[in-house]
């Protein structure tokens, strides 16, 4: 590799860029509504054309676009870089300023997207610019990837260049993308969490029948009736607690800042260690399935004949067969499922050169923090990757005040990210990426 600067500055246009991409809206709302991604797909490739970096766009539907571009040397194999481009609608209405107005305030950007993900797209696009235009390039390829539809579970975006466009992301081995390498306060001591696994996913749709009537008289085949017991069911079951080897991996270390070894009989104590994390911390060391929609009829005095519903299922490495085996008892034999989305789940080994290097990048900012692995509750584009199989990690690197529920902002109101956060984490992938 080439030497750096005496004085780098990949963090010179992160906080700008971060504003552009909010101001344009990808919302993506699971159907053929939305505006697409166009529009980022073509603002992306112009700041990749601008350096001399030349992209590709790919459309799987009107709108759909996704960008991919190679970049960096021919020694060793290939690192793919990958972040989204779509986000999930917001209302207006909700938020203290515009969801898509970019507005810097109180130190933070605010914004859709600001967490999930447009700021790490803001890192990556600031970070290769910079080092693009010092003759910084990696020796090692790189494959740079936006794409669209992650938050519909990728069907229009990453699965379309995995199975249309593979060529792309050839000779790709390991890849990094959302969501990690933020800090979490345990304990008075910042602790990185680098994403090395994630839940799988059984998005279902729950459909009963029964026999139509009056709603003023008996009616022992009520599809509703029938529907919302199982409903009922599914909601209050208390899902056993299971370890993975990352989330062992990860209690150990909270184990030692508590002064007490990390069993499955304390597990839930030690996930509180991460106060307003730990709604997604206690999420990741049992299987989860939430009812989220429900609908059925058309006047309060008729009995319909249908009812449907809506469930979204999230279940650990290892323990799929045992997760399908429950809900299909929850949900009985009167009910038919159908999976609106079903992915895997997926664990990579938390060690490796690649590890080493996100480690040692976060240390050279912030000497005192800790890092260790976690397994992700949501879904990432990681899935699809992961089918040509790549080593997957996820690393957006964001040095958080401790007061800050950075877990609820992720699809929330008011969603926003620190400005000193997102220059923390160009400088941080900058190092990762002098050491790849």
């Amino acid at each position: 590799m080439t030497e750096p600067r005496p004085d780098p500055r990949p963090d010179a246009e992160v906080v700008e860029l971060c504003r552009e991409l909010i101001r344009i809206d990808t919302s993506n709302y699971g159907d053929q509504d939305g505006p697409g991604e166009r529009k980022a797909a073509e603002y992306v490739a112009t700041l990749l054309d601008e350096v001399g970096i030349e992209s590709r766009l790919y459309e799987s539907e009107p709108g759909r676009t996704s960008v991919v571009a190679q970049w960096g040397g021919r020694e060793g194999d290939g690192l793919l870089l990958h972040g989204h481009l779509d986000v999930v609608p917001a209302a207006a209405e909700d938020w203290q300023v515009d969801p898509f107005s970019g507005e810097v305030q109180d130190g933070y950007v605010w914004g859709r997207g600001a967490v999930d993900m447009k700021d790490f797209d803001a890192m990556l696009l600031s970070v290769v610019r910079d080092r693009q235009r010092t003759g910084r390039v990696p020796e090692r390829p790189i494959t740079l990837c936006f794409t669209a539809d992650e938050e519909a579970g990728g069907h229009k975006g990453a699965q379309v260049i995995v199975e249309q466009h593979a060529e792309e992301i050839e000779g790709c081995t390991e890849a990094v993308g959302e969501v990690g390498g933020f800090s979490a306060t345990v304990r008075g001591r910042r602790m990185y969490l680098i994403e090395a696994a994630e839940k799988g996913m059984a998005w279902v749709r729950l459909t009963a029948r029964g026999r139509a009537g009056h709603g003023s008289m008996i009616n022992d085949d009520n599809a509703v009736s029938t529907l919302a017991a199982a409903v009922a069911r599914i909601g209050a079951y208390d899902w056993p607690v299971r370890l993975t080897p990352t989330m062992r991996t990860l209690l150990a270390s909270v184990g030692e800042l508590a002064g007490e070894e990390a069993t499955p009989e304390n597990a839930e104590a030690l996930v509180t260690e991460f106060g307003s994390a730990a709604r997604m911390m206690g999420a990741v060391i049992r299987n989860t399935c939430n009812p989220t929609m429900l609908g059925a009829g058309y006047k309060v005095n008729v009995i319909p004949t249908e009812a449907t519903a809506h469930v979204d299922g999230r279940f650990l490495p290892g323990y799929e067969d045992e997760f399908f085996a429950t809900l299909a008892t929850l949900v009985g034999d009167d009910i038919e499922m159908e999976y609106v989305s079903k992915q895997p789940p997926w664990e990579t080994p938390y060690d490796g050169e690649l590890v080493d290097s996100m480690t040692r990048a976060i240390l050279a900012e912030d000497p005192d923090g800790i890092v260790a692995p976690y397994l992700m509750s949501g879904g990432t584009d990681a899935k699809h990757f992961r089918k040509l199989g790549m080593r997957s990690y996820g690393f957006a690197p964001l040095r958080l005040p401790a007061d800050l529920d950075f877990t609820a902002l992720f699809h929330g109101v008011d969603e926003r990210v620190p400005v000193d956060a997102l220059e923390f984490g160009a400088r941080v992938f900058d190092k990762f990426l002098d050491d790849v």
